[in-house]
């Protein structure tokens, strides 16, 4: 006989992809870890496959056929409209891989992982930034997260981008000057920001590494450069404007409610950050309860397909003891 899997849950980030199989009682029953998922850059069918070939064995090491899994979880990246989650759901249900399919945008598995219960709101700030709300009623809170059209400004591309801004002026004399000008080329072996303009220009240090230098921005804000502290207040200010809006849209500005930090920047705990962060909260959502989220992302996709299957608390709880 085989296995009966109540929650096929699924994280899939640009750079890689999580998939948990989870039993009726909230048991770990396997996963298994594949690429990234891009449809923007691959198509959306050359994307699924990336899924299908991480969804294939985690159903093979547990001895599980599709057709016994109650319910498929999908948090994506990219899925950042209503119009793309629901292209992607109907992409999923092809597949066949449950009886029925949810596709949200990821952030949506950090707010579930980090919070008790399906109500708050998460912040992600990793190469990008985006905010997401959500309430047990099924209303959720959103932005676009498009990037500068869609009114975004953070995350470590961003952030990157901003400091080498101000660096490269500060080289040339058109701006205040800042040592991001010798950090920023230092973090590559070189030794100016025309030489660091050049290489990215002619392709020798490829567009992508940008988001690499959002730690030297950090360090260099730690060691007191006012240029860089600007920066980094002014994506705690983002952080907080994003947080303090969806609680409002939900009805929780004046509740206590959790914010949910997530991403490779906010999650390496940046001290003028945090601070920031926590202070400017203190006055715009009082009774806000911040946490840094620790567990996998994929954690929190499993929790809301149990969500939408009505499990009981002790099978939450049972698959949450399994990521602690």
């Amino acid at each position: 006989m085989g296995v009966n899997g109540s929650v096929l849950a699924i994280d899939a980030g640009n750079s890689k992809t999580d998939v948990a199989l989870i039993g009726e009682d909230g048991t770990l029953l396997s996963t298994a870890r594949g690429g990234g998922f891009q449809p923007p850059v691959v198509g959306v069918g050359t994307a699924v496959d990336v899924l299908g070939a991480a969804v294939e064995q985690v159903l093979e090491s547990a001895g599980a056929d599709a057709r016994s899994v109650a319910h498929v979880s999908a948090c994506l990246a990219n899925a950042d409209l209503p119009v793309e989650e629901e292209q992607l759901t109907a992409a999923l249900r092809a597949r066949g891989w449950g009886r029925t399919v949810e596709v949200r945008n990821d952030t949506f598995a950090i707010l579930r992982a980090g919070a008790d219960e399906p109500r708050g709101v998460a912040v992600v700030c990793g190469a990008g930034i985006n905010c997401v709300g959500m309430v047990p009623d099924g209303r959720t809170a959103r932005f676009p997260a498009i990037g500068r059209i869609s009114g975004d400004w953070g995350g470590g591309s961003g952030l990157s981008e901003e400091a080498m801004w101000f660096a490269s002026r500060a080289e040339d004399g058109r701006g205040e000057p800042t040592e991001l000008a010798r950090a920023l080329p230092a973090h590559f072996g070189l030794d100016s920001m025309y030489a660091l303009i050049e290489a990215l220009h002619l392709g020798r240090i490829e567009s992508g590494r940008r988001h690499e230098l959002s730690p030297a921005l950090f360090a260099t804000a730690a060691a007191g450069d006012a240029v860089a502290r600007g920066l980094v207040d002014r994506l705690a200010d983002e952080v907080v404007a994003l947080s303090s809006v969806a609680l409002s849209r939900l009805g929780l500005l004046g509740e206590e409610a959790p914010v949910v930090l997530g991403g490779s920047v906010l999650a390496a705990r940046h001290q003028q950050l945090d601070d920031r962060i926590a202070e400017l909260l203190a006055v715009r959502a009082p009774k806000a309860v911040v946490r840094v989220m620790k567990e996998s992302p994929v954690l929190g996709a499993g929790l809301l397909g149990l969500d939408r299957t009505g499990a009981a608390p002790e099978v939450h709880a049972r698959l949450r003891s399994q990521y602690v």
